[in-house]
């Protein structure tokens, strides 16, 4: 496998300034955009950095490039490999058509065909895209046994100072653009690529600047390694956002981070789904779960002092529509707004109507009613979806319920229950 060794682990400002020379003319100056919601709900002047509106949808072509484009010209004869089902897979894509430069993208099988398709695309005739395994890992390792057998390059996603350089090339837009650094810079942390990169650059020309990282609850890797003092892979990983649902960070992001002075937060992934549908019918943006991640965390997880010029990276808009459903129940639920049951109704004419006109509030809406069990017996169980119109009226509910005559069961979220029946 051939894979140019960087100078040392470290990763410079000037070496962002040289990315950013290099990206000059290859990747868009993404919009940094004003959001009127987010001020009023901050207390604070609120800026979005559109990466979703990048040319790959997402930030990750600064790095893939910025690798790609400083390997020596035998390395680059023998091609490059990556594996990813998403926004890496589109930069290396965008990065081998640009250069000239052969390159295999390998993703799981689980890969909807219209991201294949948009990876196709933007490769043409220089991607193979090789469809292997059952997960990213199985990927990941087929690309691993294929550079080492062929001697091409694996491009990073995140894990290398070149890719790490060119992902804080954000930082020097935003300077540029709003023409003085703000006050507080709020990123998405997946592997740790981009809060690295940013930092670097940051807090040697603008050290006052506030820098929050903004990871998934349950995919928090950069939290796990802080705490252990090494990077260190998590047990699980709610992998909802698939952009930044990294099991293990990476061992130049860690220190980096580490050293940088960012804080880290994290923001459950409920509340990512609340924000995207805020971006989608307040503003009119899609955002991909990962590109939510750091405007959910204002007001949720980041607290900002009044009149602060605050910077949100809006990382990424390759969301999947078939996902929309996923996303409004996720929401509903993190709010506290849609709730299931195990109801046992006697097996007699008029107990549905009883139930909705004793149990359910005047706001109430039934969103789901099945019968788990069909039998002959006195009663059958039925499970019930319940959506209400403020948190609060649940105790109304529970209430009505504990009175009833009926047999019923809350089905709580994360019990084996829940993940059995839905």
């Amino acid at each position: 496998m051939s894979t140019p060794a960087a100078p040392d682990h470290s990763v410079t400002a000037e070496m962002v300034e040289e990315a950013s020379r290099r990206l000059d003319g290859i990747v868009l100056r993404t919009p940094l955009e004003p959001n009127t919601r987010l001020s009023g709900q901050a207390g604070a002047e609120v800026w979005l950095k559109r990466e979703d509106l990048q040319t790959v949808r997402s930030y990750k072509i600064r790095g893939a490039y910025n690798f790609i484009v400083q390997l020596d010209e035998q390395a680059r004869s023998h091609g490059v490999v990556c594996a990813s089902a998403g926004n890496h897979a589109q930069g290396v894509a965008l990065a081998c058509e640009r250069l000239g430069t052969r390159g295999r993208i390998f993703v799981p099988r689980t890969t909807p065909r219209q991201k294949r398709e948009r990876i196709a695309t933007l490769g043409g005739s220089n991607v193979e895209i090789v469809v292997t395994g059952d997960s990213y890992e199985e990927a990941f390792a087929a690309a691993e046994r294929d550079a080492a057998e062929s001697g091409a390059t694996l491009v990073p996603a995140f894990d290398d100072p070149r890719t790490i350089a060119g992902q804080g090339t954000i930082a020097i837009e935003i300077v540029e653009q709003l023409g003085f650094a703000p006050d507080v810079l709020v990123v998405p942390v997946g592997g740790g690529g981009l809060l690295a990169g940013v930092s670097a650059w940051m807090s040697a020309h603008h050290p006052t600047t506030r820098i929050i990282g903004v990871e998934p609850a349950g995919a928090a890797s950069m939290a796990a390694a802080f705490a252990a003092g090494e990077p260190v892979r998590l047990p699980t990983v709610d992998a909802f956002v698939d952009g930044a649902a990294v099991a293990q960070v990476g061992s130049f992001t860690y220190p980096l981070v580490r050293d940088g002075g960012a804080e880290l937060t994290a923001v459950d992934e409920g509340q990512v789904c609340t924000e995207m549908l805020h971006l989608y019918q307040s503003d009119g943006i899609i955002a991909e779960p990962a590109g939510a991640l750091a405007p959910a965390a204002l007001g949720a997880a980041v607290a900002v002092k009044p009149g602060e010029t605050v910077v949100c990276v809006l990382s990424g808009g390759n969301n999947d529509i078939s996902r929309y459903g996923e996303i409004l129940e996720r929401s509903l639920m993190y709010q506290g707004l849609k709730h299931y049951f195990l109801v046992g109704f006697p097996q007699e004419p008029g107990a549905l109507r009883r139930f909705l006109d004793e149990i359910l509030g005047p706001e109430d809406d039934i969103t789901l009613f099945d019968y788990v069990k069909r039998n002959n017996r006195e009663t059958g169980p039925a499970l019930i979806g319940i959506e209400i119109a403020e948190a609060g009226d649940l105790h109304g509910l529970l209430k009505r319920l504990e009175e009833s005559p009926l047999q019923a069961e809350r089905v709580e979220p994360g019990s084996a229950l829940f993940h059995y029946l839905l």
